[in-house]
């Protein structure tokens, strides 16, 4: 009826946010994606866009659920979280990151994953026309809700040249003035760039002099290899004072669908946090909240996922590189973030990084994820379907001679 679309609100008739149009991208290359299967039912693709690992939950996580799920005392609301999932998360801070300021009552809460604390946080501090400062790429519900608020974002290019942090140093003075919020995600989805002592202490330099709150995304902290340290924006002195971390479970534990989080740092964004979190949902089920502790509890469970993304690093940036790609194996995550070619041999020339993308799948049947801003680039996530080394080995070489018949120009 034409009356329901017009009383629909009006932060709805902005769309410049919506998230359908915006990621409009990821529905093109998912509908071609299903046509290349219908049409070669035969011929498998190999799936480099996929940001979820490619993995089960461990056992230990699955029996525990089991075991707690018929229990009668955890058929009750959690509202904000169970006690000792929040002393499992302080104790996961001290053992994986080396924080022992934290308190896990005061300091410490829960969220049905961290994609449910993003779109939280924004209604605890955002007015109409304040500023969130955020990063271009980065995942973007903080920035989507600052909008339904009727507030504005304000975009740091992620590039090359900067190496892939934000540059604070030409934001223009009526930005700063306005500014509410900063959102940072180290180790970064899509660039795979981690996170350094040096960058986050320039972070809480900034933040002190603006007095804008930092919301550090460390949903990939703890994956990372080839000697790199987990580092949490946490861990360095003065960031509780001006900022909270997000640590999730999906990624590091590989528990995407059981939506467990929790949020860490300063007390008044916690309280604030507290208390609209009660307003907006009755937490997450107790049972789930109880496996979640003992993964964080058994955080040597993360290094099996490490060490196997670390493995599939190796064998895609060489067959990458030699195709002809400018690419590292980058430090943490499991994304691959690569520049994409100019075209092929035969005329081709790829006009944007979506261009290059569904040329890929719709010609070798290779999936990535594009991005065209602030520069051309294609994901490779090394999430892909493969149960041991051996197919491993024998998915990259088989992509590897896919790329090659399409002789690419850089």
């Amino acid at each position: 009826m034409e009356f329901i679309r017009d009383n629909i609100a009006d932060r709805f008739r902005d769309k410049s946010f919506d998230i359908a149009k915006r990621d409009y991208k990821f529905m093109k290359i998912k509908k071609a994606k299903e046509d290349i299967k219908k049409k070669y039912p035969n011929i498998p693709i190999i799936d480099m866009g996929v940001g979820e690992p490619d993995k089960p939950a461990h056992k230990n996580i699955c029996d525990i659920l089991s075991l707690e799920c018929p229990k009668s005392e955890n058929r009750f609301y959690s509202d904000n979280g169970i006690p000792e999932f929040q002393e499992a998360a302080g104790n996961y801070l001290y053992n994986l990151f080396g924080i022992n300021n934290i308190d896990p009552k005061r300091e410490i809460l829960h969220g049905i994953g961290a994609k449910s604390i993003l779109s939280i946080l924004p209604l605890c501090f955002i007015n109409p026309g304040d500023i969130t400062i955020t990063t271009i790429p980065s995942y973007p519900i903080i920035s989507t809700h600052t909008k339904y608020l009727g507030g504005v974002v304000y975009g740091l290019p992620l590039t090359h040249g900067n190496n892939f942090y934000p540059d604070f140093s030409n934001i223009p003075n009526i930005i700063l003035h306005r500014s509410k919020l900063l959102y940072i995600n180290y180790p970064n989805n899509p660039t795979g760039q981690v996170a350094t002592e040096e960058f986050y202490k320039r972070v809480i330099d900034f933040a002190h002099r603006y007095k804008i709150i930092v919301i550090a995304d460390s949903t990939y902290a703890p994956l990372t290899f080839d000697g790199e340290k987990p580092l949490s924006f946490l861990s360095l002195d003065g960031a509780k004072e001006v900022g909270v971390e997000i640590h999730s479970l999906s990624k590091a534990f590989n528990m995407t669908g059981w939506r467990l989080a929790f949020l860490a740092g300063n007390k008044q964004v916690i309280d604030i946090y507290a208390n609209v979190k009660a307003n907006s949902d009755s937490g997450q089920f107790r049972a789930i909240q109880k496996a979640g502790l003992y993964a964080l509890n058994n955080y040597n469970l993360i290094y099996e996922n490490s060490k196997r993304y670390s493995r599939r690093f190796d064998l895609l940036v060489d067959a990458l590189s030699e195709i002809g790609f400018s690419v590292s194996k980058p430090k943490a995550t499991f994304y691959l973030y690569v520049p994409i070619p100019k075209g092929t041999a035969d005329g081709k020339v790829f006009k944007d990084a979506e261009d290059f993308s569904l040329y890929l799948l719709e010609k070798s049947m290779i999936c990535t994820v594009p991005w065209n801003i602030p520069e051309p680039y294609v994901r490779f996530s090394v999430t892909f379907e493969a149960e041991n080394e051996e197919e491993e080995i024998n998915t990259i070489n088989e992509l590897k001679n896919r790329l090659k018949k399409l002789n690419l120009v850089f």
